[in-house]
């Protein structure tokens, strides 16, 4: 198994990027030399491929490779940046001139005490994907497209993704903090159209993990298939519901969405630094009943969106924002953190070496409850449960959201009825959280492909919830 979060590690990583020790101090030294309150590096080679299969056959593959260096300058709450895309000396010491741009203060910089960092290991790799060959790969693409097709004649059209990457990542810092990463990632999704008396449906299942290859196995196949074909056959049986105002029961895994939408965002730093997040003026006061804690962990293992270490240097931490119903901790890189006088919480990510870092989400999650599903929907006399999302957005400042809504249940005096499909969620992020009244006792990280995106910029996150009962949302449907 590779070295990952120690001194042998970042030795590695330094071979890998044809760099010394030496060379950082340099390129640091020369980012401060015009008077910058702090400079980070931040260095990235990543291997990606992608096989498809559509219309029974595998048709096409395709392969990236991204490497290089961003450099950061910071004065006050200003940033220069600037970027490489490779690890010549004189070439990132021309970049730290250019980052350094931002300061107009010249002074001499002293040698910097090299700390190397160690942390957990929240990825453990047992075969890695660049040891894997595209035969390999192709025979599990293959089988998904048969199992699809295998378990429901109405299958008219199966479409099969594996997608895989391997990230090597070394940062450095003017603290000194010197730390390395070693990042996979595997995504096999399926999606397929079904007939039905001249009608057609389609659904969707994909998995993601920080994994190497034995992510890949004939479970996986039959779980996908499974999810896939069920999925869609139910969408046969749909209606629109009439809308409005109702209770929401939320689905166990994939309604964490309502977290990462309706509030996540809300609770990074940068949005509360500047003051555009509805939640600027609650720190440290109650947003919720008091049986609710919300979570954002970086430590969730293979989860998409763990993190060892962030892109700032930070070891992967769990973070409660929300704690017993009270706002907690907002989430920081290392900017909004010296602005609030506290340590990072470790969120501080970008989505390549090309982009400044921001406070951004891993994996988000509501902690389990005491109440068995069974019961809120019991409580409900009319409303729905949902538990199949596709995307969604809000509004930073005002806190509204909404998300689409693939599938789910009418609720009817207390039972799961009709399936519906194809409607949207609406609501008031700080207020859709105070209107939780009961909490599930089983907690589910989705394992979905979910992915981020902020300011241009995207980044693989997780999400989970217990089922939870929102007593009012608004359902757009009929």
């Amino acid at each position: 198994m590779r070295d990952i979060g120690n001194s042998t590690a970042i030795q590695n990583m330094l071979h890998h990027f044809k760099v010394s020790t030496d060379d950082l101090q340099k390129v640091i030294s020369e980012a401060l030399s015009k008077g910058g309150d702090y400079a980070d590096l931040f260095f990235e080679h990543t291997f990606s491929n992608n096989i498809s299969l559509r219309d029974g056959e595998v048709n096409r593959a395709s392969s990236n490779i991204d490497y290089g260096v961003g450099i950061r300058v910071v004065i006050g709450d200003q940033t220069g940046y600037a970027y490489v895309e490779n690890t010549r000396l004189d070439d990132m010491l021309r970049a730290a001139r250019t980052a350094a741009g931002i300061a107009n203060m010249p002074k001499e910089q002293n040698p910097i005490n090299v700390t190397p960092l160690t942390f957990n290991n929240y990825y453990k790799i047992r075969k890695e994907w660049p040891d894997v060959s595209v035969e390999d790969k192709k025979r599990f693409v293959q089988q998904l497209n048969d199992r699809v097709f295998d378990l429901d004649r109405r299958v008219v059209k199966a479409s099969v993704s594996l997608t895989d990457s391997t990230s090597y990542v070394l940062f450095f810092n003017s603290q000194g903090v010197l730390s390395s990463d070693y990042r996979p990632m595997g995504i096999l999704a399926v999606s397929c159209t079904m007939e039905q008396n001249g009608s057609l449906e389609s659904g969707y299942a994909s998995r993601a993990y920080r994994k190497g290859f034995e992510f890949l196995t004939l479970h996986l196949i039959e779980t996908l298939a499974h999810e896939a074909v069920a999925q869609t056959s139910l969408m046969f049986e749909a209606i629109k519901p009439k809308g409005g105002e109702m209770p929401v029961v939320m689905g166990a895994g994939g309604s964490g969405i309502l977290l990462h939408e309706a509030i996540g965002h809300a609770f990074e730093a940068d949005f509360n630094r500047k003051n555009v997040s509805i939640f600027s003026d609650q720190l440290g006061k109650q947003v919720c009943n008091p049986h609710i804690n919300v979570v954002d962990d970086g430590t969730v293992e293979n989860a998409r969106g763990a993190i060892n270490v962030d892109d700032e240097g930070v070891a992967g931490q769990k973070t409660y924002i929300v704690k017993d119903g009270v706002l907690e901790s907002y989430l920081h890189d290392r900017i909004s953190a010296r602005h609030y006088g506290v340590q990072s919480t470790g969120n501080g990510r970008r989505q390549s070496f090309r982009y400044t870092p921001l406070p951004r989400m891993r994996v988000t999650y509501m902690e389990s409850g005491n109440v068995p599903e069974e019961d809120m929907i019991k409580s409900v006399e009319y409303g729905v449960y949902v538990d199949n999302f596709t995307n969604g957005q809000v509004q930073i400042g005002a806190g509204d959201f909404t998300f689409f809504v693939k599938s789910g249940y009418l609720i009817e005096k207390g039972k799961l009825t009709q399936p519906i499909k194809d409607i949207n969620i609406i609501g008031n992020g700080p207020q859709a959280l105070a209107d939780i009244t009961m909490v599930g006792n089983n907690l589910k990280i989705d394992e979905g492909a979910w992915t981020c995106g902020k300011d241009g910029q995207s980044v693989p996150v997780g999400q989970g919830l217990p089922s939870v009962l929102v007593s009012k949302l608004t359902v757009g449907g009929e």
